[in-house]
């Protein structure tokens, strides 16, 4: 009787080994509790192309811009308020003058030069700052200027 047992548990044991050892798949579940879905790709002849980034200009900048490039002496005429192929080129000559690129229109440094950057003086720390260059050396009292000689430990 105890042989009998003792084959059949030998059998069941060799069975479970043996169904695992040779099993295709090992299951798992997902470590960030989501299941994996699949899905299928469809392939069509038209490539789908997202474009990024401005694309066009607003009226209101295309005349600033114009108007800085009418001062600058790189267009002429009339700000239209259109970026059309006579502003194109201003902007590109105007862009190449300075040794700056000319394939992006218009570069950030270019409208910077021009006048044209972003304003700060509403900014919350600028209300009541001077934008203007700082008073020149001959002009800092003796006894502060000493007071600096003295602090920064370049005596004289």
């Amino acid at each position: 009787m105890y042989t009998f047992r003792f084959v059949l548990a030998l059998l069941i044991g060799a069975g479970t080994l043996s169904a695992s050892a040779h099993a295709s798949r090992v299951h798992r579940s997902p470590t960030s509790g989501q299941t994996a879905h699949h899905s299928r790709t469809v392939t069509t002849s038209k490539k789908y192309h997202r474009a990024r980034g401005q694309q066009a200009i607003e009226p209101e900048r295309v005349t600033q811009i114009q108007q800085a490039l009418i001062r600058e002496h790189y267009l002429s005429g009339e700000a239209t308020g259109k970026w059309d192929s006579t502003t194109v080129a201003a902007m590109q000559k105007y862009q190449s003058d300075q040794g700056w690129q000319t394939k992006l229109m218009p570069d950030s440094r270019a409208l910077k030069k021009l006048g044209l950057g972003p304003d700060y003086s509403n900014a919350l720390n600028a209300k009541d700052s001077s934008f203007s260059d700082p008073p020149p050396v001959s002009t800092i009292p003796a006894q502060q200027e000493s007071g600096f000689t003295t602090a920064s430990g370049a005596h004289q």
